[in-house]
Protein backbone atom coordinates (compact mmCIF):
# COMPACT_ATOMS: atom_id res chain seq x y z
CA UNK A 1 0.00 0.00 0.00
CA UNK A 2 2.83 2.39 0.86
CA UNK A 3 4.54 1.79 -2.50
CA UNK A 4 1.21 2.35 -4.27
CA UNK A 5 0.68 5.69 -2.48
CA UNK A 6 4.20 6.78 -3.39
CA UNK A 7 3.58 5.80 -7.00
CA UNK A 8 0.32 7.78 -7.11
CA UNK A 9 2.12 10.79 -5.62
CA UNK A 10 4.89 10.65 -8.22
CA UNK A 11 2.38 10.35 -11.06
CA UNK A 12 0.52 13.43 -9.80
CA UNK A 13 3.73 15.41 -9.31
CA UNK A 14 4.95 14.38 -12.75
CA UNK A 15 2.04 16.12 -14.44
CA UNK A 16 3.24 19.47 -13.12
CA UNK A 17 7.00 18.91 -12.71
CA UNK A 18 7.46 17.83 -16.32
CA UNK A 19 6.38 21.33 -17.32
CA UNK A 20 7.99 23.34 -14.51
CA UNK A 21 11.50 22.09 -13.69
CA UNK A 22 14.10 20.00 -15.46
CA UNK A 23 14.79 16.51 -14.20
CA UNK A 24 18.42 17.47 -13.66
CA UNK A 25 17.44 19.11 -10.38
CA UNK A 26 15.77 15.97 -9.05
CA UNK A 27 18.82 13.73 -9.45
CA UNK A 28 21.01 15.77 -7.09
CA UNK A 29 22.38 13.72 -4.23
CA UNK A 30 21.02 10.41 -5.52
CA UNK A 31 23.10 7.30 -6.04
CA UNK A 32 22.68 5.33 -9.29
CA UNK A 33 19.65 3.02 -9.37
CA UNK A 34 20.17 -0.64 -10.04
CA UNK A 35 17.93 -2.67 -12.35
CA UNK A 36 15.63 -4.15 -9.66
CA UNK A 37 15.04 -0.69 -8.12
CA UNK A 38 14.23 0.92 -11.46
CA UNK A 39 12.01 -1.96 -12.57
CA UNK A 40 10.05 -1.92 -9.29
CA UNK A 41 9.53 1.84 -9.67
CA UNK A 42 8.37 1.51 -13.29
CA UNK A 43 6.00 -1.34 -12.41
CA UNK A 44 4.55 0.67 -9.51
CA UNK A 45 4.01 3.72 -11.72
CA UNK A 46 2.23 1.83 -14.51
CA UNK A 47 0.09 -0.04 -11.97
CA UNK A 48 -1.53 3.16 -10.71
CA UNK A 49 -2.21 4.98 -14.00
CA UNK A 50 -3.79 3.57 -17.13
CA UNK A 51 -2.74 6.66 -19.09
CA UNK A 52 0.90 6.39 -18.04
CA UNK A 53 0.88 2.65 -18.69
CA UNK A 54 -0.16 3.48 -22.25
CA UNK A 55 1.30 5.97 -24.70
CA UNK A 56 2.52 8.64 -22.25
CA UNK A 57 6.17 7.68 -22.21
CA UNK A 58 7.41 11.10 -21.06
CA UNK A 59 5.23 11.11 -17.97
CA UNK A 60 5.97 7.41 -17.32
CA UNK A 61 9.73 7.89 -17.50
CA UNK A 62 9.70 10.99 -15.29
CA UNK A 63 7.40 9.36 -12.74
CA UNK A 64 9.65 6.29 -12.68
CA UNK A 65 12.75 8.41 -12.15
CA UNK A 66 11.05 10.43 -9.40
CA UNK A 67 9.85 7.29 -7.63
CA UNK A 68 13.42 5.98 -7.69
CA UNK A 69 14.54 9.34 -6.31
CA UNK A 70 12.16 9.00 -3.37
CA UNK A 71 14.14 5.86 -2.55
CA UNK A 72 17.46 7.71 -2.81
CA UNK A 73 18.46 6.50 -6.27
CA UNK A 74 18.29 7.80 -9.84
CA UNK A 75 18.17 5.82 -13.10
CA UNK A 76 19.44 7.19 -16.39
CA UNK A 77 16.55 9.21 -17.84
CA UNK A 78 16.58 9.25 -21.64
CA UNK A 79 14.78 10.78 -24.60
CA UNK A 80 15.31 9.97 -28.23
CA UNK A 81 13.90 10.25 -31.73
CA UNK A 82 13.68 8.15 -34.84
CA UNK A 83 13.07 9.51 -38.32
CA UNK A 84 11.73 6.54 -40.31
CA UNK A 85 8.90 7.19 -39.43
CA UNK A 86 9.36 10.14 -37.11
CA UNK A 87 8.68 9.32 -33.48
CA UNK A 88 9.91 10.46 -30.09
CA UNK A 89 10.25 8.36 -26.97
CA UNK A 90 11.33 8.73 -23.34
CA UNK A 91 12.50 5.93 -21.06
CA UNK A 92 14.71 5.10 -18.12
CA UNK A 93 17.79 2.93 -18.29
CA UNK A 94 20.30 1.32 -15.97
CA UNK A 95 23.86 0.96 -17.23
CA UNK A 96 22.58 1.95 -20.68
CA UNK A 97 19.96 -0.82 -20.81
CA UNK A 98 16.29 0.25 -21.06
CA UNK A 99 14.12 -0.72 -18.10
CA UNK A 100 10.78 -2.36 -18.86
CA UNK A 101 11.05 -1.56 -22.57
CA UNK A 102 11.52 -3.73 -25.63
CA UNK A 103 15.29 -3.31 -26.10
CA UNK A 104 15.04 -3.81 -29.87
CA UNK A 105 12.43 -1.05 -30.19
CA UNK A 106 14.47 1.43 -28.13
CA UNK A 107 17.63 0.85 -30.20
CA UNK A 108 15.83 2.46 -33.15
CA UNK A 109 15.84 5.78 -31.27
CA UNK A 110 18.77 8.18 -31.46
CA UNK A 111 19.52 9.41 -27.96
CA UNK A 112 18.84 13.16 -27.76
CA UNK A 113 19.06 13.76 -24.02
CA UNK A 114 20.25 11.68 -21.11
CA UNK A 115 20.20 12.55 -17.42
CA UNK A 116 22.25 9.91 -15.61
CA UNK A 117 22.90 9.76 -11.88
CA UNK A 118 25.98 11.66 -10.85
CA UNK A 119 28.65 9.30 -9.61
Amino acid sequence: MRRRLRAVATVLVTATRSRLRPVELARRGARPADLPQALRARNAVVSVSVAIAGPRCLERSIATALLCRLGGTWPQWCTGVTTQPFAAHAWVAVDGDPVGEDPDAVTDFHLVMSVPARR
